[in-house]
């Protein structure tokens, strides 16, 4: 029998979920780097004001202090100091005692999401997930195969309890929404929690952007509003929560952690284990240092001033530029503006493309719903770019526009 050549071989499978996913995220990374190329597309801070001189000063306190031990690997949990100081931070914000048993440090909060996924999903599940939904919520839950159902906040009486009983979690981001920028408001998260209980699921609570208020204060977590419910004992609520040193200090650390019960930070901790060992002891020492010096206190007031200043020239650029096709609200705080087509005339999938011709990006919407059907909408960054970045940035976006529309008359 003659022997198999290589182009007579099967191909060797991936897992379903691989041939189903995008490889946009991977795409707008890679065009931030590129010299003569605008992207309005990826959430990332400004690296101008990464503050280089104040991580190495942290550095070498951290080693001074930790010597060895921030080079080993260390507990899962992450470094007990670190864990003891972010539990210490959230009984202040949220007026009851967390103990460092209620906090999990992981490698940025995508980990806590992707760790979430492996203890909560199992194929066919539902989530009711705040629509349009954050794509690296998607991105780390796609492997497990759930099946979604949007959570819509405008809703009369949102979504039913009877609804969320046969979910397994809910899942929103309250503070100015990735990718919309909305902020929810006080009285819209307390009934969601109310009917979270109501259901006996779990809430999980992304909070990626608390720190970047340009308009007032974003008001109580959830997990807040449920500790000032049950202040007695240890913490022992459905409400699960993220955060992360990534947009308030640099994202370089991959310092986040996730607050809960106890027992699902040892389900976490379980699946932790499988991932990765043990996060960086080093950037966890680094990150402590910082916090303990109160060094956020005025570095992010500094980036908040530039971001506020940098929202406002976007928004002032697309009014001139981009407002006959498009509309959208001045986001409150984050990173985000998110720019609806009016009477849905364009399809930002198409417009995509154009815009890439013209060296420019953003997202489009579809990448933000699970069934990839809105396509009448798009999220723009502000926080990357300095103003008159922003503004040639519309107008290529302004320019891609006019070819669309062209080519399809």
């Amino acid at each position: 029998m003659a022997p198999r050549t290589a182009a007579s071989s099967p191909r060797p499978a991936f897992a379903r979920w691989v041939s189903q996913s995008n490889s946009i995220t991977q795409q707008f990374m890679a065009m931030g780097i590129q010299p003569d190329f605008i992207s309005m597309a990826g959430g990332l801070p400004a690296a101008e004001f990464y503050p280089a001189a104040a991580i190495a000063e942290a550095s070498e306190k951290a080693m001074a202090r930790s010597g060895s031990m921030a080079l080993e690997y260390g507990p899962i949990e992450g470094f007990p100091a670190l864990r003891q100081h972010i539990a210490e931070r959230i009984s202040r914000e949220a007026g009851r005692t967390f103990t460092i048993e209620n906090v999990l440090l992981t490698t940025g909060a995508m980990q806590g999401l992707d760790l979430l996924g492996k203890v909560l999903i199992d194929p066919g599940d539902r989530v009711v997930a705040q629509f349009p939904t954050y794509v690296g919520a998607l991105d780390a839950w796609r492997p497990r195969l759930p099946v979604y159902e949007p959570l819509d906040w405008s809703a009369p009486g949102g979504t039913g309890v009877d609804a969320l009983r046969l979910a397994k979690f809910i899942y929103t981001v309250p503070n100015y929404s990735n990718p919309t920028g909305a902020l929810v408001s006080t009285a819209a998260r307390q009934a969601l929690l109310e009917k979270a209980m109501q259901a006996g699921i779990w809430l999980v609570e992304d909070d990626p952007y608390l720190p970047l208020q340009f308009d007032g204060a974003a008001g109580p977590s959830i997990l807040a509003l449920h500790g000032r419910m049950e202040r007695d004992g240890p913490y022992e609520g459905p409400v699960v929560y993220l955060g992360t040193l990534s947009k308030s200090i640099v994202p370089g650390l991959r310092v986040g952690w996730t607050i809960a019960s106890r027992d699902m930070i040892q389900a976490l901790t379980l699946a932790k284990q499988s991932s990765d060992i043990s996060s960086s002891m080093l950037t966890q020492a680094i990150a402590l240092e910082l916090l303990e010096s109160g060094f956020e206190t005025h570095h992010v007031p500094s980036i908040v001033r530039h971001y506020r200043q940098r929202r406002e020239a976007l928004c002032a650029a697309a009014n001139a530029e981009l407002g006959e096709w498009f509309e959208w609200d001045m986001p409150p705080g984050g990173m985000f503006v998110w720019m609806c087509g009016r009477h849905g005339a364009i399809d930002t999938d198409a417009l995509y493309g154009f815009a890439l011709d013209a060296k420019v990006a953003f997202v489009p919407g579809s990448v933000f719903d699970p069934a990839a059907k809105l396509r009448s909408a798009m999220r723009v960054n502000f926080t990357r770019s300095a103003p008159a970045v922003l503004e040639e940035g519309v107008s290529r976006l302004a320019a891609a526009v006019k070819r669309y529309l062209v080519s399809n008359h």
